[in-house]
């Protein structure tokens, strides 16, 4: 495993052939095509926006899409008074939940572990992802990616830890997998605590218990 600084930043990722459990990348066949979070309510402008987020939990929507045009946003739980605390960004427990929509038992276990969350931040270099709760967080999103991977990857990010998840710099091309088709190179997802893919019986993000979708705004 190396360990790179930039800027006081902490990267970790894996050498070719290593196993780690704090940068652990697992082939993922199955993430599904485009965008999942419209639910028709996409917008036809960006207007000021950098980012839109949508929460999950299995395959629900929960609460709208959140705006994002500061250039710092937590998305954290509820616990402890965190959502009257005066903090910026998207509270899951404020979120309303879909009328009469029972919560699955491994969706409320997973949220009470979300805590402090995580935060992005649109930086010079990038979008940046700190992992301030006290689990990891899993990261997929096609700017990680090898240009020659058939499959899209998995990243797990550590407590305490960030990862540059898009750099506008050298933006991911449109890509297409097998048994998947287009792939959207600005859609990215995030899974509270519980990780996805064939090394995990969670075989899709869908059945991730919690988890984020971050659209990035298209270049002006």
């Amino acid at each position: 495993m190396s360990v790179v600084h930039d800027d006081d930043k902490l990267l970790l990722s894996t050498e070719q052939g290593e196993s780690t459990e704090d940068a652990r990348r697992t082939d993922h066949e199955r993430l599904g095509a485009g965008s999942l979070a419209t639910d028709g309510e996409e917008r036809q402008s960006w207007e000021s926006e950098w980012c839109r987020l949508a929460y999950w939990e299995l395959t629900q929507r929960v609460g709208r899409q959140f705006s994002v045009r500061r250039r710092e946003v937590d998305v954290f739980g509820g616990g402890g008074g965190a959502c009257g605390s005066g903090r910026h960004g998207m509270c899951l427990d404020a979120l309303e939940q879909a009328a009469g929509a029972p919560q699955a038992e491994q969706v409320r276990k997973t949220r009470a572990k979300i805590g402090l969350g995580v935060t992005l931040s649109l930086e010079s270099d990038g979008v940046w992802l700190y992992n301030r709760s006290t689990e990891p967080v899993f990261v997929s999103s096609p700017a990680l990616d090898a240009a020659a991977a058939k499959a899209l990857l998995v990243w797990r990010v550590a407590p305490g830890h960030c990862l540059c998840i898009f750099d506008p710099s050298c933006p991911p091309p449109a890509v297409s997998l097998p048994h998947i088709g287009p792939v959207d190179p600005r859609s990215v997802r995030i899974s509270f605590a519980k990780g996805w893919g064939p090394k995990y019986s969670r075989r899709d993000v869908t059945a991730c218990p919690c988890w984020l979708e971050v659209l990035l705004a298209p270049p002006s």
